[in-house]
């Protein structure tokens, strides 16, 4: 009952692809920003604005951040529907799970919007 309200109605073989896959992006995106920063100790500000006007650079840390905000979605749904409970929490626990659910797309979006104009300059 809870899957089809808040999940949106996938299974949970997706909800574990998108995890897995989110955090070897994020691995990935980790590693390069790591090397480029222990490859280079003296990086100003303006050297490492000059490797993110690299449009691969741009694409892959979109990416990376796309996968932030998916990674981050399913273990708050997750977490969400197994702690905020009518057996747990009392009668109103679906009402607290929806607004709470809603806050975190609404968070999720903005940060989202905010990171896709730093990344692009927009």
């Amino acid at each position: 009952m809870v899957t089809a309200v808040t999940n949106f109605g996938r299974s949970g073989v997706a909800d574990w692809l998108v995890q897995r896959v989110g955090g070897v992006i994020l691995l990935l995106w980790l590693c390069f920003a790591g090397a480029i920063l222990l490859g280079n100790p003296d990086l100003g500000y303006q050297e490492w604005k000059a490797v993110f006007e690299a449009t691969w650079v741009r694409i892959f840390s979109l990416a990376a951040l796309l996968s932030l905000a998916a990674h981050a979605w399913v273990g708050l749904w997750c977490t969400l529907t197994d702690y905020i409970t009518p057996r747990l929490i009392g009668a109103h626990a679906n009402l607290l799970r929806g607004v709470l659910v809603l806050v975190c797309i609404a968070t999720l979006f903005i940060y989202v919007v905010w990171g896709i104009q730093i990344i692009w300059g927009i």
